[in-house]
């Protein structure tokens, strides 16, 4: 796994945005150096704006404020006043692939920046799955979205600075930030301990850390003795992640996951129905989310390890995206953050079984199939190291 465990952190749990947003401004209004932001979504409404607000107010005092936006995720706002309000108030700012449409077939066009990762000051960090939008703005979705993030102090924050570094600085060379932009300069990380937790930050990309993230979690579940918990919106996992959990579950780990019930995209949504029946007859508890719209992509292990980032268990994750997730090796977060999903469960889930699913109708079992073969299809068409995922 890429990255090394460093002790000294302090890790807090940000459940949605409702505290993840008010905690980001207040870290925004302290900032005095430099503020590196990177977001798939950064839309235009309440959250969107109360964050620019803030990024533009710091702009002005004289922070260097770096905003990198993924150019598919963000489409629809990159010519909103907003965004041009934040160029104009002095804030850094580029798209990450914004020439989505020229050639819709070019395998490279699904490689999104999917992270969802803060640094200010090298002292404060935020990384999770809560896109810089307002958790009541779910189009075709109940609201609110449920997600989470975790603000982060201490000698972590040095992977953070590199990760961010490097992303930024690349988008430079390719001519995507304009060329006034300059090179990114992170401030060095305290090595002073700030707290007791354990973390490392785990990136994906297409060059030195492809499989970082799914090898942290194949490590985590291998080594799993007594429960296994994921809340994750996407999940299509390859036949490693799948094995992993059926045999944790064979040797007596309780293994759950709470998914997505509701709809989002018919592909994926059909693929990932295509597995259950596989995983329930495993030991395997699956609970559909259904009170409103899962966006989380946490899971907590042997309330020791835990990990909170934006990378889904899907292709577009695991295969072609750049993600970011925090592993926390701590047992007081691991079971918090455990409580959370064991909250949402009883209160927002319900479970599916072996039961129920093998009296599904025959041609809904159809349906589930020929999703997968096409998921598949396209996996191996879009993804390079797509043998080695077998979905």
């Amino acid at each position: 796994m890429p990255g090394r465990f460093l002790e000294g952190n302090h890790v807090t749990l940000l459940r949605g945005g409702g505290e993840y947003f008010p905690a980001l401004i207040a870290a925004i209004d302290r900032a005095r150096f430099a503020i590196f932001l990177e977001t798939y979504i950064f839309a235009s409404d309440v959250a969107g704006d109360a964050v620019a607000a803030a990024l533009k107010a710091a702009a002005r005092r004289g922070v260097r404020v770096h905003v990198l936006i993924d150019g598919y995720g963000s489409k629809s706002y990159s010519e909103d006043k907003f965004i041009v309000g934040l160029k104009n108030a002095g804030v850094l700012l580029a798209f990450y692939r914004p020439d989505v449409f020229r050639n819709i077939w070019r395998r490279t066009r699904l490689r999104r920046l999917h992270r969802k990762l803060v640094l200010i000051d090298s002292e404060i960090g935020f990384v999770g799955g809560i896109n810089i939008i307002d958790d009541m703005h779910t189009p075709r979705h109940k609201p609110p979205r449920v997600d989470f993030a975790v603000e982060v102090r201490g000698p972590v924050l040095v992977q953070f600075g590199r990760a961010l570094a490097r992303v930024w600085n690349i988008v430079r060379l390719s001519n995507v930030v304009e060329s006034a932009n300059p090179t990114a300069r992170i401030s060095p990380v305290s090595n002073q301990k700030v707290g007791t937790t354990t973390a490392a930050l785990v990136v994906r990309d297409n060059f030195r850390n492809r499989r970082g993230i799914e090898t942290a979690y194949l490590e985590a579940i291998n080594g799993a003795t007594t429960n296994v918990t994921i809340a994750n919106a996407y999940f299509l996992p390859g036949i490693a992640f799948r094995r992993a959990l059926l045999a944790a579950s064979a040797r007596g780990v309780h293994v759950r996951l709470l998914l997505q019930a509701r709809t989002e995209y018919v592909l994926l949504n059909g693929a990932s129905k295509a597995l259950y029946g596989q995983l329930l007859a495993g030991g395997i508890e699956i609970h559909e989310f259904t009170l409103s719209f899962l966006h989380a992509k946490v899971a907590s292990i042997d309330d020791q390890w835990a990990t909170i980032g934006s990378s889904n268990i899907d292709p577009l994750s695991l295969l072609l995206a750049r993600e970011a997730n925090l592993i926390v090796c701590d047992q007081v977060f691991a079971q918090r953050l455990r409580s959370e999903i064991d909250a949402l469960i009883k209160t927002g889930a319900h479970a599916v079984t072996a039961a129920q699913w093998s009296t599904r109708p025959l041609l809904l079992r159809v349906g589930h199939w020929m999703t997968y073969g096409l998921a598949r299809t396209l996996i191996t068409f879009f993804a390079f190291g797509a043998k080695d995922y077998r979905a």
